[in-house]
């Protein structure tokens, strides 16, 4: 009887609960493309630079297999230390290159995650939701708690 008397009370108070699946918003984000295509073009120059350079080290391969017979040593010398030093240009610039787009890669990330999370509360507040959870944290949830697409469609608009 007792507990049935504590019981009452919270259950008046019953939560309102929802979950966003985070990973099917991102997919589902127009924005996105939009985050590719600027990345792309930001970086494409050097890409190009280093496609240039590659392209570059096996000319000079393919010449080094095509003349070495007729090369004398100081010129087959000079030809590898080229190719040397083409090869660790190659090496640093590409890893470069790769570094600085994984940071700018989550830097816009981290810009579209703010949004997201920025429309999730906006949701949130206006169907008055208590709880938000992500839906890799839940075992089980109806299919009307997942507020995922209506996320989505926000954003949609929204952009």
């Amino acid at each position: 009887m007792t507990l049935a008397l504590i019981g009452a009370p919270l259950m008046a108070q019953a939560e309102k609960i929802a979950v966003v699946d985070m990973a099917a918003i991102f997919e589902q984000l127009p924005q996105r493309e939009k985050v590719a295509k600027t990345l792309q073009s930001e970086f494409a120059d050097r890409e190009a630079g280093l496609k240039k350079k590659q392209q570059e080290l096996r000319t000079m391969l393919e010449t080094q297999q095509r003349d070495a017979a007729i090369m004398s040593k100081d010129q087959q010398t000079e030809l590898q230390r080229k190719m040397e030093s083409l090869r660790s240009d190659i090496q640093l610039k590409g890893k470069a290159l790769n570094e600085d787009f994984r940071r700018r890669s989550g830097e816009e990330q981290n810009k579209l995650l703010k949004t997201v999370l920025d429309a999730v509360n906006k949701l949130a507040e206006k169907e008055q939701f208590d709880i938000v959870l992500p839906r890799q944290s839940v075992v089980y949830v109806k299919p009307t708690s997942d507020i995922s697409s209506k996320v989505v469609e926000a954003l949609t608009k929204g952009n």
